[in-house]
């Protein structure tokens, strides 16, 4: 009967996060818009820095605002040893490798296809989550991944980009490798047992992207004297590093706690379409047919992704729910 009880209030904990508040939802929206936003705006950014640099200042700028958000809260806190795989992880993979590999990739091609190539991220989660943990993928996930990856290699061919530039090709497959390396850290986050909260962790994380950043900008980009500081330049990286990185951090982690995954994986699909549409409306961008084509199968691709795993976990859900009242009402230690 306890159990019985315990599944019930599992169930309403998780109705209650499927409803959120006002202020709540305008966060998330604002979340959503911001990250859209922020290729257009990297875009701009890279014909006035190296991209490399940029990256540097885009964690640097926000792992300063958010150690200051700590202390204003009193939350700061010193990584365990617990905790520092997850810390070399995110800061390694997430941010500074996807980042790096984004900024270099918009050097080559458009803001919209680029926000596009790199949320392909629930689609090469089931691939890696079968090579590295052999979780065999249900069909609608094989679906998903078919869709998704042929939408992919449609807007990577050159009937969408032009090969005739050496660079197109090149950026899309350096945004194709951005988005493994954060399918690879999504599922890290998964398995992983958390000693502080992702919110006193993110300050740490975005250190050491910039501290591992910096050598490898200096090799490849030059110095730092390179970049043309403009009031322009300062006001793009305002924008992608305190307001679209630090802010939208801090929403992600605080309200993400207080709805569901699946809704919050469904408001990421927002984030290309809305950086796909910046991009056409502030740079002219056009999606031929063949492009538009691309474009409809990676994020059906995704929205089928995204369902398949809230499908998946349902079902596990039930199984878990029947073997618990089969010990309920035959328990083994009576046998």
């Amino acid at each position: 009967m306890a159990m019985t009880r315990a599944v019930t209030r599992e169930r309403q904990a998780n109705a209650t996060r499927l409803i959120v508040s006002l202020s709540d939802a305008a966060l998330l929206c604002g979340m959503v818009v911001f990250w859209g936003l922020s290729w257009p705006v990297m875009k701009l950014s890279v014909e006035h820095a190296p991209p490399l640099w940029l990256a540097v200042l885009r964690f640097s700028t926000s792992s300063i605002c958010l150690f200051v958000f700590g202390l204003f809260r009193r939350d700061i806190r010193f990584p365990t040893n617990r905790d520092l795989p997850i810390i070399a992880s995110i800061g390694l993979l997430q941010m500074a490798a996807f980042t790096a590999l984004g900024m270099v990739a918009m050097t080559f091609i458009d803001a919209g296809k680029a926000s596009l190539l790199a949320y392909s991220t629930p689609l090469w989660s089931v691939l890696i989550a079968y090579l590295m943990f052999r979780e065999r993928p249900t069909r609608v996930q094989l679906v998903a991944v078919a869709v998704g990856v042929g939408g992919i290699a449609v807007m990577s061919s050159p009937l969408s980009i032009d090969w005739s530039n050496a660079g197109s090709p090149i950026g899309a497959g350096l945004l194709v490798i951005a988005a493994i390396c954060w399918s690879v850290v999504i599922l890290h986050v998964r398995r992983h047992t958390w000693s502080a909260t992702p919110l006193q962790l993110a300050p740490w994380e975005m250190a050491l992207a910039s501290i591992i950043l910096v050598p490898i900008a200096w090799a490849i980009d030059g110095p730092p004297t390179t970049i043309d500081w403009t009031p322009e330049l300062v006001l793009l990286i305002l924008y992608f590093g305190p307001v679209a990185t630090s802010f939208c951090f801090v929403v992600s982690a605080e309200v993400g706690r207080r709805i569901s995954v699946f809704a919050m994986s469904n408001l990421t699909l927002g984030v290309p379409i809305i950086g796909t549409a910046a991009s056409i409306a502030f740079f002219g961008e056009r999606l031929s047919l063949v492009s538009l084509s691309g474009f409809v199968l990676i994020v059906s691709g995704i929205a089928i992704a995204v369902c398949a795993v809230r499908r998946k976990a349902q079902t596990e859900d039930r199984t878990r729910e029947r073997n618990n009242r089969q010990r309920q009402y035959f328990p083994t230690d009576r046998v």
